[in-house]
């Protein structure tokens, strides 16, 4: 793993997530995200995250993934407490900066906002850490293909998403690479203004964006030496099973979507 981002990274393991089969990830995941956003109390929030944290922990994923994962979303939680917290009224005011108060019912729907995005992403990261690339397309396009009754082609749109989630890692460490070799070289991405900071950029950019057509044009000659057809129906070497194990898991999600409904959680 690259010092980027985790999400959209694959952990080699044998935990009995890794082993679940995509086509019940998916729509357990679409299950658990609806759940999230059906909780209207901290209690409730507070038990899926910590239902996450400990399914992290039989997944047997480092904690340093974690935070990787939930680097990218910093920024946008914290302005997200800063607009909860100055602009939610109600309750006690517990700071007060001239014309701004602070409020209790800001700080707890902010916290609250903040808890739900959290876990919302930790689900996510668990879905692309404990399944590969390909197994995920594979299960995104079993739902997709009644789609293709309409004309869609789903084929072509699976492929489009297995290729993207398979270089998407890649081109970080690619542009990392990139970055370290031009501060070698004197190259200055950390100080001056954000203008400065974006030409500075430029040097980047540039090869990133050869570095990414050449990668295309060989994927391409490699996909059609191999026999790759538009239209063509592909098959798979090794058929995914949906045993009792899964549609255990599945059961379980769905009756903590119920639950969240009728104990109106």
């Amino acid at each position: 793993m690259s010092g980027g981002i985790s999400l959209g990274h694959y952990l080699p393991g044998n935990s009995f997530f890794h082993q679940l089969n995509p086509r019940i990830k998916v729509p357990s995941l679409v299950i658990i995200l609806a759940t999230l956003f059906a909780v209207t109390s901290f209690p409730a929030l507070l038990t899926m995250i910590v239902l996450v944290f400990l399914m992290f922990r039989l997944a047997r994923v480092p904690f340093r993934y974690l935070l990787k994962g939930l680097r990218p979303i910093l920024y946008i939680a914290l302005f997200a407490l800063f607009i909860f917290l100055f602009f939610t009224k109600g309750g006690v005011v517990l700071f007060r900066l001239g014309p701004l108060t602070v409020e209790s019912a800001g700080l707890w729907q902010g916290l609250f906002v903040i808890t739900r995005l959290v876990t919302l992403v930790l689900f996510s990261l668990l879905l692309t850490l404990t399944t590969t690339p390909l197994s995920l397309t594979h299960g995104l396009g079993y739902f997709l293909k009644p789609l293709g009754r309409i004309g869609l082609p789903t084929e072509e749109v699976v492929m489009i998403m297995a290729i993207a989630m398979r270089f998407i890692p890649t081109l970080i460490e690619e542009s990392q690479r990139l970055m370290r070799a031009q501060v070698s070289r004197g190259a200055d991405f950390e100080s001056g203004s954000i203008f400065r900071k974006a030409k500075n950029l430029v040097p980047l950019i540039v090869p990133l964006f050869v570095s990414a057509f050449r990668r295309a044009d060989e994927l391409a000659m490699a996909m059609e030496a191999r026999g790759y057809r538009l239209g063509a129906k592909r098959t798979r070497l090794h058929e995914d099973v949906i045993t009792a194990t899964d549609w255990a898991v599945l059961l379980v999600v769905l009756v903590m979507l119920a639950a969240s409904f009728y104990f109106k959680l």
